[in-house]
């Protein structure tokens, strides 16, 4: 009994060994750990990209995908594209980067402006990812009160099932279990929206996701629940990482609601998914809270080495050029049109529990309970696994499949995706 024991425990070694062997010989490398992904799944969890163009990725054996989540919500203009590559390369033999502690650099200023001109903001500073531009509103909200002498307001409020990123201060701000109930013991306590009274002098800010809660699902938000957030005390940061540059079909989600926020988050797309940059944006009040002689030490105690990047920064004016240049959020528009076209159907197949969209922003909630799982493939990875083999990329969450493609993509994709789907589903 004790060696049977003993070879089942090798056995299941073994094949644990193979299924890392599988997956390293797949990705080429053992040492690269992908973010939010089990490197002991099936093959179907696991791809690899080599190439982008268009709309297009490429993968390692020559397929071609049309890649139907933006490469997770980024890519706007199509990959590589030639405007944006030249930028780059030209700043890259300007400056490649200097730092902004104390310092600028013309490239920076220039993109800063260019955003506040878009948004009607003040004044932006710059981060490398989404979460650590929430953790700068944060810290802002926070101390932006402590130097007008309410040192009291330190309340954060969010919505329900909201997400803003995974560093410590962004999970805290976010409502998906999954994601957070491993970390509890270094998160902050946070308050949902219609739980407290924003009349309260110890709350800080509230933050939200106009529109569009992406990570949850492309949950819909109705315009109507921010109503409450107008004439309030406390600061709004609306975090516009995802739906930021046209996906709403206007160039940012809170344009459509009834909101002007105190701070801006963008991400994403910001370089038309080229390059890491973020950037957290504030109206002049509370940039004017900040200012002071040195030694008040009133100025914002928060920065990251490669804020205000020259190359990043060069790849967003291009990016933001395109729009004037291509038209872009016209695109958009004519784009949401085609995807609203393909909905109506899709939402009377017996396998679809709900159709959520806003702009060219999709999620189709499956009955997962009524689709065979096949192996340890989830019902949602399932159809997934099957949409790439008919040379579709896309990304489950939960149970939802996402369609979120680049602006710049053509109606004949968006149909080839949505009867791909449907040949996936059955009838």
């Amino acid at each position: 009994m004790v060696r049977l024991r003993g070879a089942a425990l090798l056995l299941a070694q073994g094949v644990r060994r193979i299924r890392r062997v599988q997956a390293t010989v797949m990705l080429g490398t053992g040492h690269h750990w992908l973010p939010f992904t089990q490197m002991n799944a099936p093959e179907a969890h696991l791809r690899r990209f080599v190439r982008g163009e268009g709309s297009w990725l490429y993968d390692e054996s020559g397929g071609r995908l049309f890649d139907a989540v933006s490469s997770i919500w980024t890519t706007i203009h199509g990959h590589c594209h030639p405007r944006i590559a030249e930028a780059i390369a030209k700043q890259a033999h300007l400056l490649d980067h200097a730092t902004s502690l104390g310092a600028s650099n013309p490239v920076a200023e220039s993109l800063a402006a260019r955003l506040c001109a878009l948004t009607g903001m003040g004044h932006a500073i710059f981060a490398s990812d989404g979460a650590s531009a929430v953790e700068t509103a944060i810290k802002i909200a926070l101390q932006y009160w402590q130097n007008l002498g309410q040192s009291q307001r330190t309340r954060i409020v969010r919505l329900h099932g909201s997400y803003h990123g995974d560093t410590v201060g962004a999970m805290s701000c976010s409502n998906i279990a999954l994601f957070n109930e491993r970390f509890s013991a270094i998160t902050f306590e946070t308050f949902e929206l219609g739980s407290v009274d924003l009349t309260s002098e110890d709350i800080a800010a509230v933050i939200v996701e106009p529109l569009v809660q992406a990570a949850a699902g492309m949950r819909t938000v109705s315009r109507h629940r921010y109503e409450m957030l107008v004439g309030m005390t406390p600061l709004l940061i609306c975090d516009e990482i995802a739906t930021g540059f046209g996906r709403t079909g206007t160039m940012f989600a809170f344009e459509q609601a009834p909101i002007r926020p105190d701070l801006l988050v963008l991400g994403k797309g910001i370089t038309g998914g080229a390059l890491a940059l973020s950037a957290t944006l504030a109206t002049d009040r509370l940039y004017d809270a900040f200012l002071g002689d040195y030694l008040e030490f009133k100025h914002l105690f928060h920065g990251h080495s490669y804020a205000g990047n020259p190359i990043a920064c060069a790849a967003a004016l291009a990016s933001l050029a395109l729009f004037d240049e291509e038209h872009t959020i016209v695109a958009a528009l004519s784009l949401a049109a085609c995807i609203r076209r393909r909905l109506d159907s899709l939402r009377l197949h017996a396998l679809v529990r709900d159709v959520r969209a806003v702009g060219t922003m999709v999620g189709v909630e499956l009955h997962a309970e009524r689709i065979e799982p096949r192996g340890s493939l989830t019902p949602a990875w399932r159809i997934a696994d099957g949409l790439y083999r008919a040379g579709h990329f896309t990304r489950p969450i939960g149970d939802v499949i996402q369609f979120v493609p680049p602006l710049c993509a053509r109606e004949e994709q968006v149909d080839s995706f949505f009867d791909a789907l449907t040949v996936e589903l059955g009838p």
